[in-house]
């Protein structure tokens, strides 16, 4: 394929997940798709994006912010774009605006803080580009609207870039669901406390940034809970209440170095823990909670996600029926589902969740249909998060529609004023 019929992408953003989207185009790239370019770069400092662009050149990789969660995408291998393509290479920007006025892109790939989601999403859509945001997909429900509206009213393509909705193991789960093996829904459990990485008093992913209210958001409710709940609706249909406690535990977050002296500290403006309850609009109920606190140890639930149906449960992957038989969700899988469903979730047996979620963009581009994962799920799942800190706030339940249409922002109205917004 020639670079003029490619897809050609900008990079907004040169950070720590950066390899793991280069990994996912690597992968989809090997599976023989190739439509795609990466022809612009930029990051607040030059270096960053130089640290990007060609294998042998630029400052050296930055080092890994996890220890023990090995397989978290932070901790993916460097990548460089000329290990996707080399013939041609991206240039390199400090600043968005100026890719949008100069660089030959179509679309944009947002990985910059949280805060910047909107800004960045709503400038290169107005220039008449295709975007798809990393998670959380903006710093409040108003902003993350504002996007949504502004891809609607141009025809362009928002995504967000929520990976684990397309998990392998996400996808046979639903398809479980949808069989009827276990009834219709009726409960939801999932939960854990601490990191072994940044519990109980760290700054986590070396990112202080994360920790700072008009920069995140929010603290786990926003950056962790969101990938839960994209599962949650996903999986159970869409949440109608939320009841939730969230709490700041720590009021300073450290870095420390290997003899445990602190090199970095920053004041903690957000909560590390939260614990939800939830109503759904089929009547079914659920909890979740999480943080990044917790002195000792971390504590997780032992079967991780259980979903209970009124003919048995769903249980690492698993399908335990009443009456106690219990059946391979994945065996079941492979055996029973329909091929071409097969093949649309996992095309050419591509299973890097980075890859398929940039797959389904570019896919989306070429259809001009929504992505799976599109800026509306994004701000769904967003709604959500930010029911859990605004039912916090207000020490009462609160209706995620609520939430979604801007009638409740108690816990946001801070940040939204912050951004004109």
């Amino acid at each position: 394929m020639s670079v003029s019929s490619a897809i050609k992408l900008g990079v907004v953003g040169c950070a720590r997940i950066l390899p793991a989207h280069l990994r996912g185009l690597k992968a989809i790239q090997g599976a023989g798709f190739s439509n795609f370019r990466i022809t612009a770069l930029c990051a607040r400092q030059i270096r960053d994006a130089q640290m990007f662009r060609k294998r042998g050149e630029g400052p050296p990789p930055r080092p890994p912010v996890t220890t023990v969660m090995v397989n978290d995408p932070l901790h993916a291998p460097h990548m460089y774009v000329s290990d996707l393509h080399d013939d041609v290479l991206p240039e390199l920007y400090t600043d968005w605006r100026a890719m949008l006025r100069s660089a030959d892109i179509d679309a944009a790939l947002i990985l910059t803080p949280v805060h910047l989601h909107h800004q960045v999403a709503i400038d290169c859509l107005k220039s008449g580009r295709h975007v798809l945001v990393e998670k959380p997909f903006a710093i409040t429900v108003r902003a993350g609207r504002r996007m949504v509206e502004e891809a609607d009213d141009r025809g362009l393509i928002l995504g967000v870039a929520e990976s684990i909705r397309y998990a392998e193991s996400t996808r046979i789960d639903r398809w479980l669901v949808d069989s009827g093996l276990i009834g219709d829904i009726q409960i939801w459990i999932s939960g854990g406390m601490g990191a072994p990485d940044w519990s109980p008093d760290v700054i986590v992913a070396k990112t202080p940034w994360r920790h700072r209210k008009l920069m995140a958001g929010g603290g786990p409710a926003v950056d962790g809970a969101v990938h839960t709940f994209d599962l949650i609706r996903y999986l159970c249909g869409e949440v109608s209440e939320i009841s939730a406690l969230a709490a700041q535990l720590e009021a300073v977050r450290f870095i420390r170095d290997e003899e445990g002296k602190v090199v970095e500290r920053v004041d903690n403006e957000v909560e590390d823990v939260f614990f939800a309850n939830l109503r759904f609009e089929s009547g079914a109920v659920g909890t979740l909670f999480g943080g990044v606190a917790g002195h000792g140890e971390p504590t997780g639930l032992r079967d991780g996600s259980v979903v209970y149906g009124t003919k048995g449960c769903l249980k690492c992957g698993d399908v335990i029926r009443d009456g106690g038989e219990r059946l391979d969700g994945r065996d079941l899988f492979r055996a029973d589902a329909d091929a071409v469903l097969k093949e649309q979730w996992f095309p050419r047996g591509i299973k890097d969740v980075f890859g398929l979620e940039l797959l389904d963009f570019l896919r989306s581009i070429d259809r001009e249909e929504p992505m799976d994962a599109s800026g509306e799920e994004g701000l769904r799942d967003l709604a959500c998060s930010m029911g859990v800190l605004e039912s916090s706030a207000l020490s009462r339940p609160v209706g995620v529609a609520e939430v979604l249409e801007g009638r409740v922002d108690a816990y946001q109205a801070e940040i939204n004023d912050h951004y004109g917004l």
